[in-house]
């Protein structure tokens, strides 16, 4: 039997409860700041650097035109992901100081336990390792799918009825990434995958790669409630030394 899990709302008494409203409100807000795959790798790039950049460095590092790589910015600047500062200009140069960009201390998630219970990941993690790695993975995936039900549950219902696998899809990367996996969809026809750039489980999930199983359930069971049947398999983990993390998904 599947063990009960808290809604996805705030697990803390005094932490106001967030309404589906409010829910698909931070997503839009997020997904507006973050919905350009390059312009999620720019964030990232800001947020390594502790003395900022100027779009001029962001647009050298990612081969893009100047006032893209200042579009960018300018839409992490405005969804208060970034600061911007004046530089310098150095003496005998002639003109307007080049404006750095920082990052803020805000973080692109909400207020879930997911994501900021860190002992209690820890404490799954740890869990975890006194099973046989077969049994830990299909219970993990099991608490991750349960969990994923409920998070589809909570989104707004937009009065479109039951989505396209694609659509669907898309809405699960949403709401992934408003839970800090800063994730987003590729692929075509059937080889559709969902990348995401951060774990947000970081140093549980190195040390129990185990709990990569966690958001392939969440994934499954996200689409299950938004979509219908599907599959849904690890095709690559930063906690198994890849770059990003990726899971295969087919309808």
């Amino acid at each position: 039997m599947a063990p009960e899990l808290p809604d996805p709302g705030p697990a803390a008494s005094d932490r106001p409860a967030l309404s589906a409203d409010d829910f698909s409100a931070a997503v839009a807000a997020i997904t507006s700041a973050f919905g350009d795959p390059t312009r999620r790798q720019i964030y990232l790039f800001v947020h390594e650097r502790d003395e900022g950049v100027t779009a001029s460095e962001v647009a050298d590092h990612f081969d893009l035109h100047a006032n893209v790589a200042r579009h960018h910015l300018d839409k992490l600047a405005a969804g208060g992901y970034v600061e911007v500062q004046a530089g310098r200009t150095p003496a005998g140069v002639v003109g307007r100081p080049s404006k750095r960009y920082r990052a803020t201390g805000r973080e692109m998630t909400l207020e879930f336990p997911v994501r900021h219970d860190d002992l209690m990941i820890a404490l799954l993690g740890r869990a975890l390792e006194l099973l046989p790695r077969s049994v830990a993975e299909a219970m993990a995936e099991e608490v991750g799918e349960t969990y994923g039900r409920a998070m589809a549950a909570s989104l707004a219902c937009d009065g479109e009825g039951q989505r396209t696998f694609r659509r669907a899809l898309h809405a699960v990367a949403d709401a992934l990434t408003a839970h800090g996996f800063a994730a987003h969809t590729e692929g075509r026809g059937d080889a559709l995958r969902i990348v995401s750039d951060h774990c947000p489980f970081g140093g549980a999930a190195v040390a129990s790669p185990v709990i990569c199983a966690v958001d392939r359930g969440m994934v499954k069971g996200m689409l299950a409630t938004l979509y219908g049947d599907s599959t849904a398999e690890t095709a690559a983990s930063r906690a198994l030394g890849d770059a990003i993390c990726v899971t295969a998904v087919r309808g």
